[in-house]
C-alpha cells in the first residue's frame, strides 16, 4: 500500500532523468508533497514559490511557454481554488503544456477537516476549457498515468490521495489518458468509479457476487474527457449505473456520466458522493460510511436499481 502521491514524486524523478524539460514548482510543502529528492537532484528544475500557489501557476505559465514541461505542485483545494484565474486565464487560455500535481483529493485527508478536503476540485477544473482530468486508483496507476500526463498535449490536472490506498494493478499496467478499463463483466448494472474510490467499488462487486449478482466495473481514470466508447458498450447491455466518486455528486464523475446518459437516452442513474455538504474531520472509513460512499452503500445503489 501507498499514497497515490508517493508516485508522484517517484514520477517526475524518473521523467527528470532523461528530461531536462520536467520542472516541479512547489508552493511550501514539498515533503508533503513527495518532491524532496527531485529539489535535491534537479536542483535547477525545482522552483519553490512559497504559500504563493496564484504566483506558482503564472511561473508554470511562463516555463512553458518556453517549451518546459512545468509541475505545479500543491493541495487540491489550493489549486483549484486560491489559483483558479491563473489556471484558467493563464494556463487553459493559452492552452499551456502545464500540469496541476494535487494531493489531498477529496475526503482523504480525513482528520484535516473541510478545509483540506477537496469535494469541488474536479467540477471546477472540468468546467475549464481545454483541462484533462485524470485519477490514478492506486501508486502503480498514479505513476503510470503521471507520465503520461506529461507528454499529454495541453493542460491536465491530476489528484492524489493523501493516504495510502490497496494495490490493485501491477507495475507493469499499461494507461491512456482519455481511456478507462473494465475490470468486471456481468451486465447487471454499469458501476463506474475513480481514485481510491475503486477499492470501495470493488469490495461492493465482491458483496454483491455473493448474492449471485455480477456487475459491470470501470475504472474511469479519465474523468474528462470520459471514455464514451467504453461506457456506451456497458450500458448498452446494462442500462442501469452506479458512479461512485469521493466527490461532490455536484460537477464531478456522476455529473460527466448523468450529462452523456441523459443527451443519449441511456438508462438509469445512481450517483454517489457527498451530497452538496462539506466534509468534516474524522477517521476515513467513518467518513465514507456517514456519507454513504463505503461499499455496502454502492452494493444498495445496485440493489435498488435491479429491483426497478
Amino acid at each position: 500500500m501507498a499514497a497515490t502521491r508517493d508516485a508522484f514524486g517517484h514520477a517526475v524523478l524518473e521523467l527528470a532523468k532523461d528530461d531536462p524539460r520536467i520542472y516541479v514548482v512547489d508552493c511550501d510543502i514539498s515533503k508533503s508533497m513527495k518532491t524532496v529528492d527531485f529539489a535535491r537532484k534537479f536542483p535547477k528544475q525545482h522552483i519553490n514559490v512559497g504559500i504563493a500557489e496564484q504566483n506558482g501557476a503564472g511561473v508554470c505559465a511562463g516555463l512553458a511557454t518556453v517549451g518546459n514541461i512545468p509541475f505545479l505542485s500543491t493541495y487540491a483545494v489550493f489549486a483549484s481554488m486560491r489559483a483558479c484565474e491563473q489556471v484558467r486565464t493563464s494556463i487553459c487560455y493559452p492552452h499551456l503544456n502545464v500540469k496541476l500535481a494535487c494531493s489531498h483529493g477529496g475526503l482523504t485527508p480525513a482528520n484535516d477537516g473541510a478545509t483540506h478536503q477537496a469535494i469541488e476540485d474536479v467540477a471546477i477544473m472540468r468546467a475549464l476549457p481545454g483541462m484533462t482530468v485524470v485519477m490514478g486508483a492506486d501508486y502503480n496507476a498514479a505513476k503510470a498515468l503521471t507520465k503520461a500526463a506529461a507528454y499529454y498535449d495541453g493542460p491536465v490536472y491530476l489528484r492524489y490521495t493523501r493516504d495510502s490506498v490497496p494495490d490493485f494493478y501491477g507495475h507493469d499496467e499499461v494507461f491512456e489518458i482519455g481511456k478507462g478499463k473494465l475490470l468486471r463483466s456481468g451486465g447487471k448494472v454499469t458501476v463506474v468509479s475513480f481514485g481510491e474510490m475503486l477499492h470501495e467499488a470493488l469490495a461492493a462487486a465482491e458483496i454483491l457476487r455473493g448474492e449471485g449478482v455480477e456487475i459491470d466495473l470501470i475504472d474511469m481514470s479519465t474523468v474528462k474527457p470520459l471514455d464514451i466508447d467504453l461506457l456506451k458498450e456497458s450500458l448498452s447491455r446494462t442500462g442501469r449505473c452506479v458512479t461512485v466518486e469521493d466527490h461532490s455528486m455536484i460537477g464531478g464523475l456522476g455529473s460527466a456520466v448523468g450529462e452523456w446518459m441523459a443527451e443519449n437516452g441511456c438508462g438509469r442513474l445512481i450517483r454517489i458522493g457527498l451530497n452538496d455538504c462539506f466534509g468534516q474531520s474524522g477517521p476515513y472509513e467513518v467518513l465514507l460510511k456517514h456519507y454513504g460512499m463505503d461499499r455496502e452503500s454502492i452494493a444498495n445503489a445496485v440493489r435498488k436499481l435491479l429491483l426497478n
